[in-house]
């Protein structure tokens, strides 16, 4: 087909419904093969006012939230919550993620939040895997443990770092069928116990393993 020759434009003052404004910022996303979108990026390419969907839905960030989006430029956001970040995306790849990498799927957080925390990519993954580390020699988590019951010495939920510990031990595959999203990315890894946890299981390194959701899912509450 030709080039189009009539564009439809809109009226000034013509009322904009919440769905119009959100509608035009997953296209905006969509042309721009995104998670998120930028003012400076929606001033360029989108229908309507920048201004106009900020105060509409309280915020810029609000609006993303709101249209489904990735939020890029969230300030203040916890080690805790970039970590997990970090983590995804190692799992993900099955080796240490690169920067770039952060602006795509399945990366739920951009650069400028690492940037900001830490200085530098490099600075970002040193400050990771030294959290990530950081484990008494049982595996369990150098921090307080919460008491779950009176015979217990950890709490079901491994914790960040030992999830991650116990993934890059198993070379983030299940160590059932050797499933990984490395190669197959909708492959989808559990940190399971062995011994399960209902049965008197610790949550331990060495009663932790990597399973697909698949062979987890079989298993069920049977050791090994």
């Amino acid at each position: 087909m030709g080039k189009e020759i009539f564009k439809l434009s809109r009226v000034p003052g013509q009322a904009v419904t919440d769905d119009q404004l959100l509608t035009d910022l997953r296209r905006v996303a969509g042309e721009l093969g995104k998670a998120t979108v930028g003012q400076k990026e929606y001033r360029r390419l989108g229908t309507y006012d920048d201004s106009t969907v900020s105060t509409r839905f309280g915020s810029w960030n609000k609006a993303l939230k709101v249209a489904g989006l990735e939020v890029a430029n969230e300030v203040n956001l916890s080690d805790a919550l970039l970590f997990e970040n970090l983590l995804q995306l190692w799992i993900y790849y099955g080796r240490q993620p690169r920067r770039r990498e952060l602006s795509l799927p399945p990366s739920t957080i951009s650069q400028s939040p690492y940037q900001r925390r830490f200085g530098a990519w490099s600075a970002a993954l040193s400050a990771f895997v030294e959290f990530a580390n950081a484990l008494n020699d049982d595996g369990a988590s150098s921090g307080p443990i919460a008491t779950i019951h009176p015979m217990r010495r950890t709490p079901r939920d491994p914790s960040l770092r030992l999830r991650f510990r116990v993934l890059q031990r198993d070379r983030f595959s299940c160590r059932s069928c050797g499933a990984s999203p490395a190669t197959t990315p909708q492959v989808q890894l559990h940190v399971d116990h062995i011994l399960a946890w209902s049965l008197g299981g610790e949550t331990t390194l060495d009663n932790l393993q990597t399973l697909c959701a698949t062979c987890n899912l079989g298993k069920g509450a049977l050791p090994g």
